[in-house]
């Protein structure tokens, strides 16, 4: 899946794109990123979309669409792939938002279910 994402960040002109797990392991990612700094988007991208939801929640205003971001140099996008997982996007501060947006709904619609892992259970010891 990281051709795939790979693509969808040269077509939009963004820096970096990864997929993760809701419990912030990386799923797939565009590969322009050190591996280091993959894994600590990768949480970042997990706890800002948990708090955005959890806000959404408490607020009562219903499911979060998408969480921008906005930095000095550039800004983070994020977008729940159903329960199990989010995209994040990276982009400069002249990007196109609104094509962004619309790009990563329409990758999230067409190859969401691939790149969500879905819940994942926890196995009890044999014994417990």
């Amino acid at each position: 899946m990281g051709w795939l994402l790979a693509q969808f960040a040269r077509d939009v002109g963004a820096a970096h794109a990864i997929a993760v797990s809701a419990d912030g392991l990386l799923l797939a990612s565009s590969g322009r990123l050190a591996a280091d700094a993959r894994e600590q988007l990768a949480a970042i991208a997990a706890g800002t979309t948990s708090l955005a939801a959890g806000g959404a929640q408490l607020l009562g205003g219903g499911r979060v669409v998408q969480t921008v971001v906005e930095m000095s140099v550039g800004l983070l996008f994020l977008m729940s792939i159903g329960d199990g997982a989010c995209l994040a996007v990276l982009a400069p501060p002249d990007c196109d938002v609104g094509r962004i947006g619309y790009e990563m709904t329409r990758l999230v619609d067409r190859v969401g279910s691939v790149l969500n892992p879905g819940q994942r259970s926890v196995t009890q010891p044999e014994g417990s």
